[in-house]
């Protein structure tokens, strides 16, 4: 279902698209690709919505900032110094986050209107991205794809070209509140998270990876056997799975309230734990929890990450699948 869900302050309409199947309802919109809604049902059978988002477009106009539940891109979490150094040429990018480059600059992919198709049960968003795009190099043909399977999982398949050599690491920001994501929502740090994570990615004050992996063994980033989620984390988890061709389950967040179950795949090499204690009204520190998966913050200035180079030939792909269940 297709309907108009506001004007932007240039004439431009934004839609909202509605998607239901297997007991799962998603709605998103053509503005910044916003995942608005996804509601599935607790243990009792009862549906609700499970991340956090505004009732209208004025919201996500006016407060941009917590990124609630939007496309993120080029290059999702921090680029140290807003710049990069690529084939001998160091590229200078928008400075939004004190003196780094974070989720994409100052009007990244959150913040543009994305043609929208219609595919089976989904949605595909794309939209070019014009060399030199918050200081970005290349001319990206970016497209990506929403799609409920027959459990009702959320998948999200990103897929790129480019005509000259760039950088690129797209996300999802969505928030996940698993007892309930509407006005009001309460606390998510009850909520249990298991992660298939052996090592993480320390970081300074201002976020930048201080330099090498750290392992998880006796410290509060260690989620194999899962534990609760709590406060005060916006750090990288290092997936042991490296990156995979197809997407390998490697999280599960757990609500003992509601029985509700969120499972990840994916097939990145990292997801972003945050806990959103800066997430600002209307709603309060700690509303929801973030698992971004990603290649690694400041991969471009860090020739021992994961390579986000995209060169002219070659096809980006990354897929994400968010399952839900009940225990």
């Amino acid at each position: 279902m297709n309907e108009l869900f506001g004007t932007l302050s240039d004439g431009t309409p934004v839609h909202r698209w509605t998607l239901e199947r297997a007991g799962t309802r998603v709605r998103m919109l053509s503005y910044g690709g916003i995942v608005q809604t996804v509601e599935v049902p607790d243990r009792e059978g009862r549906p609700g919505n499970v991340v956090l988002g505004f009732s209208d477009l004025e919201g996500y106009v006016a407060r941009p900032e917590p990124y609630l539940g939007a496309l993120i891109g080029r290059y999702a979490n921090r680029i140290a110094g807003a710049r990069f150094p690529l084939d001998g040429r160091v590229h200078t990018l928008a400075r939004n986050n004190g003196p780094n480059s974070l989720h994409g600059g100052e009007r990244g992919f959150d913040k543009r209107v994305w043609d929208a198709t219609p595919v089976p049960h989904g949605l595909r968003l794309s939209r070019v991205s014009a060399d030199g795009e918050e200081g970005f190099p290349g001319r990206l043909e970016m497209s990506v794809t929403y799609t409920l399977d027959e459990r009702g999982a959320l998948g999200i398949v990103y897929e790129a070209v480019t005509d000259a050599p760039t950088v690129l690491n797209p996300t999802n920001h969505s928030y996940w509140n698993l007892t309930g994501a509407g006005a009001g929502a309460g606390s998510a740090a009850g909520h249990e998270l298991r992660c298939a994570a052996s090592r993480f990615t320390p970081v300074d004050a201002d976020l930048i990876p201080t330099g090498g992996l750290r392992d998880v063994t006796g410290t509060r980033f260690d989620f194999r056997e899962g534990r609760r989620t709590g406060t005060g984390y916006d750090h990288n988890l290092v997936l042991d799975k490296g990156v995979t061709p197809t997407p390998v389950e490697v999280a599960e967040l757990y609500d003992p309230s509601s029985g509700r179950v969120l499972t990840v795949a994916t097939t990145e090499p990292g997801m972003q734990l945050y806990t959103a204690d800066l997430i600002g009204e209307p709603f309060a520190p700690g509303a929801g929890v973030a698992l971004e998966t990603q290649h690694f913050p400041d991969s471009p200035n860090r020739p021992d990450s994961p390579s986000t180079v995209l060169r002219p030939g070659e096809v980006f792909r990354s897929e994400t699948v968010y399952g839900f269940s009940v225990r």
